[in-house]
């Protein structure tokens, strides 16, 4: 007998998500023998943030409901998973639209509207606002105010950790490492306990090159999927790693879940309300 399949579902939502997991629960239970697995990212007001989430949606190839009153939000739900042939379903502008053409009137369009506002709530739109603004080193001074800082060469999945964990309120500034690259003063000035070094085996790790490379429509074969420049790279972390103390995790065939779950255990981090929900 062959195995169920297994799916992702992304619930995105600029409010709590509990229509659109209403939504997808009612559509799963026609389907007994799929095991599906439920990400939940309530309270998304901002492209940038959303756009985090669905590059870590294509990354899982993952299944999209979605309710979002802003059109443009929805408007970039409908590209980006048009263009990455993603499977999505908006379960809130198809009804503000009936009730529109039926009454003449404009939807307000205002999130949240029937939800009162939290700390929890605050907590994770500033810890995804944070991921953001100090994504890939983009300003070194943010390692001196983050929760956790992610180390790593590139393709370790920095980004989509970052983004798991600032879905549950941890503020996490992540650095790529590399042998060409200078490292920031202010790396040397974070507690050591604050920081995780990610790794990776080779043949994995030029694997996940490789596709990349391929995904931007150029050859497989390159310096930036080479295996001995990959285990160079890999080398140097590794260094850095133990010069500084810190704990390092291999995230070959890990998925994110595991890693964050990983980080959360080690580094006893009390994260927000957990919204993952498994079926």
């Amino acid at each position: 007998m062959s195995e169920s399949p297994e799916i992702e579902i992304f619930l995105i939502s600029d409010s709590s998500g509990e229509t659109a997991l209403t939504v997808a629960q009612t559509a799963v239970a026609q389907f007994p023998d799929l095991q599906v697995k439920y990400q939940r990212f309530p309270f998304i007001q901002t492209e940038s943030i959303l756009g985090g989430i669905l590059n870590l949606a294509a990354k899982k190839n993952a299944v999209l409901y979605y309710t979002l009153v802003t059109s443009s939000l929805s408007e970039q739900v409908i590209n980006f998973t048009t263009e990455h042939h993603l499977q999505a379903f908006d379960c809130i502008q198809p009804a503000m639209t009936v009730l529109a053409n039926r009454s003449g009137l404009t939807p307000a369009s205002i999130p949240s509207m029937n939800h009162s506002l939290t700390d929890t709530y605050f907590d994770r739109i500033g810890a995804m606002e944070f991921a953001v603004a100090y994504d890939d080193g983009k300003d070194p001074t943010g390692l001196l105010k983050a929760d956790l800082v992610i180390l790593g060469v590139s393709r370790t999945s920095k980004t989509p950790l970052s983004l798991f964990l600032a879905n549950r309120g941890i503020k996490v500034a992540n650095l790529p490492l590399s042998p060409k690259s200078q490292l920031p003063d202010e790396l040397w000035q974070v507690n050591p306990g604050k920081i995780i070094g990610l790794t990776n085996s080779p043949k994995v790790l030029r694997r996940i090159r490789q596709q990349r490379m391929i995904s931007y429509g150029l050859p497989a074969e390159s310096a930036y999927s080479d295996t001995e420049k990959i285990k160079a790279e890999l080398k140097y972390a590794d260094e850095i790693y133990q010069k500084i103390g810190c704990l390092e995790i291999n995230v070959a065939n890990k998925s994110i879940e595991e890693t964050a779950t990983l980080i959360l255990e080690s580094l006893d981090l009390e994260p927000a309300e957990v919204d993952t929900i498994r079926d």
